[in-house]
């Protein structure tokens, strides 16, 4: 066992973890990154080549994190020197009048975010490319747009690094020892911190319930698919903005998200925000043959200038919990554990936030946003110590 003792010791690379361990170097913090895989790798939730970002929330709490949130991407890619956000924009797409453009228009207007709510025809004339009925309109969100993923994940490392962290990959935590002085135990080393920040991803459940804590966690597969665009069709949506289809009519309630052609030239990624439940050890054993028929409805409905069968196929992992909301909050019983787990498929965009309140609460200072929709115990159950 090493002699030394870090400030933190954060558990998981991901966008979360990465973000976290980057906040604290940054203030100058003596921080130990661990991952479990070899980096970069794609058997988790933050890899690929995009993500979308966006003020447009149903909650004011999310819209009032991404005014400082975007304002950290910014400073992030200047201080790496690539880039990681492009703001193109986005649409928040649903029924016009309905409680979710509403509750979206609302909470910018409360947060003093710039939007438009289009009316149905001006939704129709302003998106060409776009099939919907005609009570269907957006709240369009000038200041969202994409996150080049797998840039932004290698920004954090590489400046969390350069603010002299140390980052470890390779380092699969199999046991955590509580204490004053909290010890973490590898295959080939054991790691100590005064506090630990536990950003697991979707091998939360491996590594929490032998801590006693036990989370109602969703884990699924989600089905990340690219469609050709066709040639010369006057619908092709390549100036499509990235957006977000709320529960719409023939893929069961589950809602749609997708981007313009970014990532493949001629292919726009259009997804189910929904997939079959995985441990995140047997992933690929899932079936998302329903998916993929969902989808292929979907866009023959309302992308008339795509081929109606993906082309390209890939995979992510989502971590649900029940509300959707993420749990970022100590563990029962210990001030010197903090947990960030659960983001449900949202949470890239708000990593810079998230990142400093997990490193907030890892110092014992009190976080700059309220986080009662985050607390751990709103979920029953969810100790056995």
């Amino acid at each position: 066992m090493s002699d030394v003792v870090y400030d933190v010791v954060v558990v998981g690379a991901g966008v979360e973890g990465s973000a976290a361990a980057y906040y604290l170097a940054k203030r100058g913090k003596k921080t130990l990154l661990l991952e479990q895989f070899p980096l970069p790798h794609s058997r988790g939730s933050s890899h690929g080549q995009s993500r979308i970002t966006r003020k447009a929330y149903q909650q004011d709490f999310y819209t009032e994190m991404m005014h400082e949130a975007t304002d950290v991407w910014r400073q992030l890619e200047k201080e790496a020197g690539w880039e990681v956000f492009s703001q193109t924009g986005f649409i928040a797409i649903g029924k016009y009048k309905g409680n979710y453009l509403d509750n979206n228009a609302s909470s910018l207007q409360r947060n003093n975010a710039r939007f438009e709510y289009l009316a149905p025809q001006d939704f129709r004339r302003r998106y060409p490319m776009l099939r919907y009925p005609d009570d269907y309109s957006c709240v369009a969100d000038p200041e969202g747009g994409i996150l080049r993923a797998d840039k932004a994940l290698l920004a954090y490392q590489a400046m969390f690094q350069k603010y002299g962290g140390r980052l470890i990959d390779g380092a699969k935590v199999t046991n955590i020892r509580r204490g004053n002085i909290v010890t973490l135990e590898t295959p080939n080393a054991s790691y100590r911190g005064r506090s630990v920040i536990i950003c697991p991803g979707p091998w939360a459940s491996h590594i929490l319930r032998p801590l006693g804590v036990k989370l109602p966690l969703k884990t699924m597969r989600i089905t990340v698919m690219y469609w050709k665009e066709r040639d010369n069709d006057r619908h092709t949506p390549s100036k499509l903005h990235p957006f977000y289809d709320h529960g719409v009519r023939g893929c069961r309630g589950h809602d749609v998200y997708g981007f313009p052609s970014e990532e493949y030239p001629g292919h726009v990624k259009i997804c189910l925000h929904y997939g079959p439940e995985i441990d995140a050890e047997f992933r690929d054993q899932a079936d998302d043959k329903w998916a993929i028929d969902l989808m292929k409805e979907y866009v023959r409905e309302h992308f008339p200038g795509l081929e109606p069968s993906p082309s390209i196929v890939e995979t992510c992992i989502y971590t649900n919990t029940p509300d959707e909301h993420p749990v970022l909050d100590y563990i029962p019983g210990s001030r010197n554990i903090v947990i960030g787990v659960g983001f449900s498929g949202h949470g890239f965009k708000l990593s810079p936030v998230v990142g400093k309140v997990l490193g907030q609460l890892a110092c014992g200072e009190k976080p700059s946003y309220g986080l009662n929709p985050f607390r751990i115990d709103r979920f029953p159950l969810q100790a056995s110590l």
